[in-house]
């Protein structure tokens, strides 16, 4: 037996049926209001797609101990590393979007990696929303004290000399010690093997002990081993000297023309994090980059400190994003 309905009941069938999805939205809506306002009530996890002791770590470590105060809660750095920062950004993309699993995001994880590998599981501009860029950093070369070379032009007449027998060590594939020493052998013409580690603390450590010869790294965690006389500064990436080094001269001046390369860092979240809840990051991250102790300490680690809107950090992303493809395939790199 088959029941119909009148147009009257029918009706009412669908306004009481639009009335609960309406209701419905408006719960959502409050209560998505409710945990933005209350956040945050328990720690914050900041994920670093690097080993422990890299210059992201070291900078997630200042970074995080200064932005516990504005947000009220402990902010816990893990090191997440591997897969040229691909483990730590796919563990947080794949993470609730509450604000409370944020990732250290770096040139590697949000712009280089996304033509660099040809499978990712997690998509760079889809999946995250930026909170905030925190610094921007030239590279150091360094080289073996037993290395003949005591100079950029040197060391690219001896590694012509030498093919292949300059190992070139880097903190991981798709970092920016990796590409920044790709575009260096391609615009210099050399064969300079590739050596990956996870993370710069183990390939500085082969650095000293002479398994590797090479290395673009921070100058924040490289730099301590020159003063040391471990290793030897022969050149700095960015288009200006360095004022915590300023008689080390830039890969361009030194003898290679034109070559440049800087590194950055920032905080994401993410995608559908509420935006309540990015501001408040955003202004935690902000408030932390202001203070004199921090700044001081990022300065004199050769790191600019910056502290951006999320749009600007968003439009800045995208510029590095295309400026790095463009890099990554006039030199034919690819990773599967």
């Amino acid at each position: 037996m088959r029941v119909r309905f009148g147009p009257a009941v029918a009706g009412r069938r669908v306004a009481l049926a639009l009335a609960a999805a309406v209701a419905t939205l408006v719960t959502a809506g409050a209560d998505q209001r409710a945990r933005a306002e209350d956040f945050p009530s328990r720690p914050i996890r900041l994920v670093v797609p690097a080993a422990a002791g890299g210059p992201t770590y070291l900078t997630a470590r200042l970074l995080a101990d200064k932005m516990e105060r504005p947000l009220g809660q402990p902010v816990v750095v893990e090191a997440k590393g591997g897969g040229g920062g691909n483990v730590g950004a796919e563990t947080v993309a794949k993470s609730a979007p509450d604000g409370y699993t944020i990732l250290m995001a770096t040139i590697g994880t949000h712009a280089i990696n996304r033509t660099l590998y040809r499978k990712l599981t997690y998509d760079s501009q889809k999946d995250f929303v930026p909170v905030s860029q925190v610094v921007q950093y030239p590279l150091l070369l360094v080289a073996n004290p037993k290395l003949p070379a005591q100079s950029v032009a040197e060391l690219i007449t001896y590694a012509r000399a030498h093919p292949g027998k300059v190992l070139r060590a880097s903190g991981g594939i798709g970092t920016s010690m990796h590409l920044s020493g790709e575009l260096f052998v391609h615009q210099a013409g050399l064969d300079m093997p590739h050596v990956p580690y996870k993370g710069s603390a183990p390939a500085l450590t082969d650095m000293v002990g002479n398994h590797v010869q090479v290395m673009f790294d921070a100058l924040m965690t490289a730099l301590p081993l020159v003063q040391a006389g471990q290793l030897k500064a022969l050149a700095v990436t960015g288009t200006q000297r360095s004022p915590v080094i300023p008689d080390v001269p830039t890969v361009a001046e030194a003898g290679l023309p034109g070559y440049s390369a800087t590194g950055w860092i920032g905080i994401v979240a993410p995608a559908g994090t509420p935006d309540a809840i990015v501001r408040r990051l955003n202004a935690a991250v902000v408030e932390a980059l202001a203070d004199p102790e921090l700044r001081q300490k990022l300065i004199e680690q050769a790191a600019e400190p910056i502290g951006s809107s999320p749009d600007e950090f968003a439009r800045f992303i995208a510029l590095e994003t295309d400026k790095w493809a463009q890099a990554v395939r006039s030199a034919g790199i690819t990773v599967d």
